[in-house]
């Protein structure tokens, strides 16, 4: 991506984008941006201020066009001099009446303000403070440009570590496209064998073909659709520590600043990217020992304009901002602070889950005695790494998952958490109930806000739109 194109993504996005190219069975149609509430003169002038630093900080980092360890959050503009105001935006009204009274109680205006005290917020990252899944989308990304740093052996050892033998879970689909059994070590023999095959011919690796023709080859189509079908596969055929640790161990061999570039370059294609969801067959001149296979990807990302406005109103009002991810923290990292996104959030303050690391290197290798950042190991994470250091719990909560359920009811020093709604089951859905039944409570513990994935933008409501679908829904 040129310099030119980098700026154009990263400008449209940060202005909202009053059209978002969408791919839905195959149609490209426009979609006009959601409306906002008419602001108050004030709220306008906030708003400029909002939309000037991010111009600022955009402008300047993308200049270099790549990926820099130097472009940091430091290079963000700090707090005001004056405490931003919460803007509308699409918040839901409740919301904003609720995050404003929250401000209003707890932030540097307050009279019980402390500065040696001072509140904290915690973000979630992947489908919280972005659309869409910053991880899984470099996955796409490394398997489409054949990012490996791997040898036929090392890839062989990693595709099969930690992952049992036997059929995936054929009722949520993962079978092939005749409905046959897809069995771990048939799909691992497979990728295996297309691995082999593009290592010892694409130039980036030990060959000489060109990444071009390599990927209009029946290898590459093979080795894209069942390497990502194992992903999905594995995630929900077994406990989700076997998927999300099995994801990170692809980074093996790379340093940590080849790591970061990489996740930059991913951030900023995707966020070029429609929102598309596409379906990849694995060959069916290559059937191999598992048949075919289908697996469809979410492309696209989009910044939520509201989360990262949030944050800088958060800090400006003496509140520090804080992420706590179930990807790797390195890769969320270059998202939450490089001065291209506007985010603003320091290294330091994003945790994460850990690899270790062996001369310079990352190793396929979970950090010992480091937590399991997802669910209860959110909560795990902040006690450890914040609240036993503060001595309090954080102010605000923001998740939108079971990674986050446990962290936004947990602690009995938040005064809200905010669920990005998406209309889910399971833990995150008895959290949603609870939120559904506070809307509009002047004192809610949780609350929902909504958002319409078809262009990624939130939404002035509780409710939200599924990806295809034109009617908002409240719950699952």
């Amino acid at each position: 991506m040129s310099v030119f194109d980098g700026r154009a993504v990263l400008w449209a996005t940060m202005l909202g984008g009053t059209r978002l190219s969408r791919r839905i069975g195959g149609r490209h149609t426009a979609s006009p941006a959601s409306a906002c509430e008419s602001p108050s003169e004030n709220s306008m002038k906030t708003g400029r201020r909002h939309f000037v630093r991010s111009v600022a900080s955009a402008s300047a980092a993308l200049a270099a066009a790549a990926w820099s360890p130097a472009r940091a959050a430091s290079d963000v503009p700090g707090t005001s001099a004056a405490p931003l105001s919460l803007t509308p935006g699409r918040w839901s009204p409740n919301n904003v009446a609720r995050l404003r009274a929250v401000l209003a109680e707890h932030g540097a205006t307050s009279p019980r303000y402390r500065a040696e005290r001072r509140p904290y917020a915690v973000f979630d990252w992947d489908n919280t403070s972005i659309m869409n899944d910053c991880e899984e989308a470099l996955l796409m990304h490394q398997i489409d440009g054949l990012h490996y740093r791997l040898t036929p052996g090392q890839f062989s050892a990693i595709l099969r570590q930690g992952v049992p033998d036997g059929p995936f879970d054929a009722k949520l689909g993962y079978t092939t496209i005749d409905g046959k059994p897809v069995r771990m070590e048939d799909i691992a023999a497979d990728v295996e064998a297309d691995y082999r095959w593009l290592h010892a011919n694409y130039r980036g690796l030990a060959g000489d073909k060109p990444l071009d023709e390599i990927r209009r080859s029946e290898q590459f189509r093979d080795f894209r659709a069942k390497l990502y079908f194992m992903y999905d596969a594995i995630c929900d055929t077994y406990p989700v520590e076997i998927g999300y640790k099995w994801i990170m161990y692809w980074y093996a061999g790379m340093t940590r600043d080849e790591l970061q570039a990489m996740a930059f370059d991913s951030n900023v294609a995707n966020l070029g990217d429609a929102l598309r969801k596409v379906t990849y067959e694995s060959s069916r001149a290559l059937p191999g020992r598992t048949g075919v296979v289908a697996a469809t990807h979410f492309h696209g990302i989009r910044i939520h304009e509201e989360i990262r406005a949030v944050m800088d109103t958060l800090r400006s009002n003496g509140i520090d901002v804080y992420i706590s991810t179930a990807s790797l923290d390195d890769v969320v990292r270059v998202f939450a602070g490089h001065a291209a996104f506007g985010y603003g959030v320091p290294a330091e303050n994003v945790i994460g889950m850990r690899l270790t690391m062996a001369d310079g290197k990352y190793v396929n290798e979970y950090l010992p005695d480091w937590h399991f950042n997802y669910g209860p190991g959110k909560t795990v994470g902040i006690r450890r790494e914040l609240q036993s250091k503060k001595g309090y719990g954080p102010l605000l909560v923001f998740g939108d998952s079971d990674g986050d359920a446990w962290m936004l009811r947990d602690f009995a020093d938040t005064a809200v958490g905010v669920i990005v709604n998406r209309m889910k089951q399971g833990e995150i859905g008895l959290d949603s109930r609870k939120a559904a039944e506070q809307i509009g409570a002047k004192d809610a513990r949780l609350v929902l806000q909504g958002r319409d994935e078809n262009t990624g933008l939130m939404v002035a409501d509780e409710r939200s739109i599924k990806y295809g679908k034109r009617e908002p829904r409240l719950l699952a």
